[in-house]
């Protein structure tokens, strides 16, 4: 291996990297990149090792969730109550009474805001905390020079232990009408930081995990066998995406961590009924111990199709022939969001892994504050709620306000850039650094600043 040729002691700080980056196989980019890593988590404390994303697709609407208005006129507030939560002062809605009980452990953000009603651009602006800057369309889904999802960050610049992932979507992509949308993958920064996705509701006999499903014929040593085949036939034909793919399914089917770690079958079944038989519920559980085994991020998606399982979801306008907007809420959406999101954070808690874990619940927007014709509330995105606990989040709190008809903020908005900074923030990952697209252009990470009212 050649060096630089430099006067004795006059060698840069460059050179002595390329020197090491040559040593241990890395190119200098690859070393530099991860340099600045390393002291960016040196320059910004992590208090949470790892995050869960419940994902309430479709848009909840805050007057009916977390911002009740029951003084305003029955136009607005509807026939759900607010009820007391364990916090003096903070009130939730009455087809919550499990979250109700824990409310020293979140903060409800009331004032969230942007001004996108869009499902496809408001999904992408919330999932990665930065706007789409592209054209879309209905089906519009994830591409390449999209920005990247915080858990390829996570993917990127957190290690995990036992082969598990470092990133997980459970059980499937946000894609109601088909293809999944923007925001859900790691864009320019490439397949390999892609999440792992279970692709299979945990809820049903037939659950199963895809590349970790191990026939029992497989062996270790013809797993690696295949390894190698798969890798030269690789090298001749196939993608980069389906290289990282493929490296990753393998990695996972020959780990016992893994394999332990996606199998819900371990749990009791007291355990399971807790959470509830149901998508949502048994998603959370599963991203209970994907997070004891060491994953860094998970993405539990609230599961809706137009003409199949989950029908309309959060997305109730209650245009017919589908249920009037309350009691679509009171008997579909709200027993399984408060059955998931109430035993996630009581076991995160009872395992003493909730004060390392942080518990993001949202939406892409909210609901408007009127009922429409058909008894149901359209998109609105100028004022809705969030829910964070654990993670370094102060607990037993309301940050921000609504006006009295929750139709704008009437102090501390909160926008979907503020709250993905606040997430890379308690990660340790510094939110104002900058990546390079596929042009190699510079972008900021996120578009927002940390709300600090939130942190403990």
């Amino acid at each position: 291996m050649s060096t630089p040729s430099h006067p004795a002691g006059a060698w840069s700080r460059r050179d002595v990297l390329r020197v090491g980056a040559a040593a241990f196989g890395l190119s200098l980019p690859q070393l530099l990149r991860q340099e600045q890593a390393q002291a960016a988590r040196g320059a910004v404390r992590a208090r949470a090792k790892s995050v869960v994303i419940l994902y309430l697709s479709g848009g909840p609407s805050q007057l009916d969730t977390f911002d009740l208005k029951p003084d305003a006129p029955e136009e607005i507030r509807g026939t759900f109550r607010p009820v007391r939560t364990t916090v003096s002062g903070i009130h939730v809605c009455e087809h919550l009474p499990r979250t109700a009980k824990l409310a020293n452990h979140y903060a409800i953000v009331r004032s969230m805001s942007h001004p996108d009603t869009n499902h496809v651009s408001a999904t992408y602006w919330t999932m990665t905390g930065t706007k789409l800057n592209r054209p879309v369309i209905q089906r519009s889904t994830m591409a390449r020079n999209d920005h990247p999802h915080p858990g390829a960050l996570v993917s990127r610049d957190l290690k995990t232990r036992g082969g598990v992932p470092a990133f997980v979507m459970v059980p499937e992509f946000v894609s109601p009408v088909g293809p999944a949308r923007p925001g859900q993958h790691a864009g320019f920064l490439g397949a390999r930081f892609d999440p792992y996705l279970v692709n299979s509701d945990p809820s049903t006999p037939e659950y199963s995990v895809g590349a970790l499903k191990r026939h029992e014929a497989l062996s270790s040593e013809r797993i690696s066998e295949r390894r190698g085949l798969s890798s030269r036939l690789n090298r001749e034909a196939a993608s980069d995406e389906m290289d990282a793919y493929r490296a990753k399914a393998f990695d996972l089917v020959s780990s016992p961590a893994a394999q332990q770690a996606f199998d819900l079958s371990r749990e009791p079944s007291r355990t399971r009924e807790r959470y509830g038989r149901h998508t949502f519920g048994q998603s959370c559980l599963l991203a209970r111990r994907l997070i004891e085994s060491g994953v860094r991020l998970v993405q539990v998606n609230w599961v809706r199709h137009d003409n199949g399982k989950g029908g309309q979801g959060y997305d109730s306008h209650a245009a017919p022939p589908n249920p009037p907007h309350l009691s679509w809420l009171k008997d579909t959406l709200l027993p399984p969001t408060d059955a998931g999101f109430a035993a996630l954070v009581e076991d995160l808690h009872v395992r003493g892994l909730l004060g390392e874990t942080l518990v993001v619940m949202m939406g892409e927007f909210g609901r408007t504050p009127r009922f429409n014709g058909n008894g149901g509330r359209d998109h609105w995105s100028r004022c809705y709620s969030a829910v964070l606990a654990g993670g370094g989040v102060a607990g037993g709190q309301v940050y921000g306000a609504s006006d009295k008809i929750a139709a704008q903020p009437e102090r501390d908005p909160v926008s979907p850039g503020d709250l993905t900074t606040t997430v890379y923030h308690l990660l340790g990952i510094d939110p104002h650094q900058q990546l390079r697209d596929l042009s190699d252009r510079p972008l900021p990470l996120v578009e927002g600043g940390v709300v600090k009212g939130l942190l403990s």
